[in-house]
């Protein structure tokens, strides 16, 4: 123990770009996530998490106030970078993009930052169907207007004639979102980089709502 958190003092004072207390805060974060992740919320301990992150247990407290505090940031975390990627997909369009090419930008979005932040990602997804309420509470408006954000994606599509009649848009928002979530366990990098699969579930997914030739 006393050996990790020499390691880790040693890589805080060779970074140089952050203060070494935004530093291990990361660090918290980073090993919560993981921990969160891989045996859930309940069953992970400060304990755990101050040994994972290479620190000691009461330093964790200088940080947070508590375990609840840990899980709401990383919940946050989690879905704002996978909204920042989406942003950035969509913000990457021509300024005449059809609403195909926008949900296809979004998934893609949606995948890459999934993907690329996958310990926090993971962690949001798996955590928070066994959360209690008050634990759920300060995360529920980021994912509330999120799926708002989708809705109207949707909606300007469906506007447009260019998804399939019949179909209900709630639905397809909650398969969509599911389907790609559910990537996170199962994506191998062997399988192609994040882009290349990415593309391909937004290929897959688009062909299967929007009318042929449309949108």
């Amino acid at each position: 123990m006393v050996m990790a958190i020499a390691k880790r003092k040693a890589r805080l004072t060779k970074k140089g770009t952050e203060a070494p207390a935004e530093l291990t805060r990361g660090y918290i974060l980073k090993a919560a996530a993981k921990l969160f992740r891989d045996q859930g919320y309940v069953a992970t301990t400060l304990r755990q998490i101050a040994d994972s992150a290479g620190i000691q247990a009461g330093s964790v407290y200088y940080h947070f106030r508590s375990k609840d505090e840990i899980l709401a940031e990383i919940l946050d975390t989690g879905i704002d970078e996978v909204r920042k990627s989406v942003g950035n997909r969509l913000d990457a369009l021509p300024k005449n993009a059809t609403p195909r090419q926008k949900i296809a930008a979004g998934i893609e979005g949606h995948l890459i930052g999934l993907l690329q932040h996958g310990d926090f990602t993971s962690a949001s997804i798996r955590t928070f169907g066994q959360l209690p309420a008050h634990l759920k509470r300060s995360n529920q408006l980021r994912r509330k207007d999120y799926s708002a954000f989708w809705d109207s994606l949707l909606t300007e599509a469906a506007e447009r004639g260019g998804l399939r009649t019949g179909v209900d848009l709630h639905i397809v928002r909650l398969v969509i979102l599911g389907a790609v979530n559910w990537t996170v366990e199962w994506y191998d990098p062997k399988q192609g980089s994040v882009e290349k699969v990415s593309r391909q579930i937004a290929s897959l997914i688009s062909d299967g709502v929007f009318v042929s030739g449309r949108g």
